[in-house]
């Protein structure tokens, strides 16, 4: 269940934290190409790449009877390009469950919103919607004009999803979405 942040707009009391601070960013070079001016950097942030549930033994067992349980499958109905196929996806994603998430910066600034080495422009940007729930997610979700892949989840990590929401607000509409079937898929997983 999303949490509101409407409703914590409506009873805050005004108060200025920490996080009404500005920040300025010296121009970077992303991808060793294009020069971005963030001189204008209104927030920045430190976050995990992604969540890092902790899985138990119980959990890789059932993957595992699953992964193997496709395998044989495959082999049954003599498809051993298939089975060859889940194998490799059982031990990439094993090897992808193992690793610690890379620490990113992320940053929000006059001319787009910035995730490590990646610029997304505002006019590239249809809307955007934050999902917060304390226990479980704490994402931007910025709605993009890419035909690929249109949705980007940036993590908040310990931010203040209301001062950034207010940031946002200046520059690109807040549109309600829903979370996807994979992303529902992922935090019932757990992966």
């Amino acid at each position: 269940m999303p949490f509101d942040l409407k409703k914590i707009i409506a009873n805050q009391t005004g108060n200025k934290n920490s996080y009404h601070e500005k920040y300025s960013v010296n121009n970077m070079n992303i991808s060793g190409e294009q020069e971005i001016d963030t001189d204008k950097a209104m927030h920045q942030w430190n976050a995990p790449e992604f969540e890092v549930y902790e899985k138990s033994s119980r959990w890789y067992l059932i993957g595992g009877i699953f992964i193997l349980s496709l395998v044989i499958y495959a082999l049954l109905t003599n498809g051993p390009i298939m089975a060859i196929t889940f194998i490799l996806i059982g031990i990439v994603g094993y090897i992808h469950l193992q690793r610690d998430p890379r620490i990113i910066t992320f940053s929000i600034t006059s001319k787009g919103v910035i995730a490590d080495k990646e610029m997304y422009s505002y006019e590239n940007i249809y809307s955007f919607w934050i999902f917060y729930d304390p226990n479980h997610t704490k994402t931007i979700s910025l709605h993009t004009k890419a035909s690929m892949l249109p949705f980007v989840h940036i993590p908040l990590g310990e931010q203040d999803p209301v001062y950034l929401r207010e940031l946002l607000l200046k520059n690109i509409p807040e549109i309600k979405q829903d979370p996807s079937l994979i992303d529902t898929i992922e935090r019932i997983l757990h992966i």
